[in-house]
């Protein structure tokens, strides 16, 4: 497979600071990680010429873009429509918790109209991650 068959794309609101971007990402990255095909990955373990093992990682490119929140939550519904793709989303009830418990809980309190998304990631074949999210603007700190 090619490294440019599949892509990974994190999307995150331009409403969110900086440093709570990268929180999102980090925690969307290490779920897309568990539930993801075992294709993601490139060599597990690389290693350098003094013997030291380093983990590898997603052979398939990793792009973070931003938009408006409210196209971020029609992009989320989107992909969730697609079987071919992986989509994880993080709420804003997951900065608004502490524990699990009252994540799950507060997740299970409300309409799916009602969440209040921050980012995403999108994760699939490249032809169908970027019917999605082919528009967006990069992320970058300005």
């Amino acid at each position: 497979m090619n490294y440019e068959d599949k892509k990974i794309v994190g999307i995150i609101a331009t409403n969110v600071s900086p440093s709570v971007a990268l929180n999102i990402i980090g925690h969307l990255s290490i779920s897309i990680g568990k539930y993801s095909d075992a294709e993601i990955m490139g060599k597990n373990i690389i290693t350098d010429k003094s013997g030291v093992n380093h983990l590898g990682i997603s052979k398939f490119p990793f792009i973070i873009t931003k938009v408006k929140p409210s196209k971020l939550a029609a992009s989320i519904n989107k992909a969730r429509e697609n079987p071919n793709l992986l989509v994880a989303d993080y709420p804003k009830d997951m900065l608004d918790t502490r524990t699990d418990e009252e994540l799950v809980e507060s997740i299970s309190s409300k309409e799916e109209a009602a969440m209040e998304y921050m980012g995403a990631v999108i994760y699939g074949n490249t032809k169908d991650v970027d019917e999605i999210t082919g528009k967006f603007q990069l992320w970058r700190i300005d």
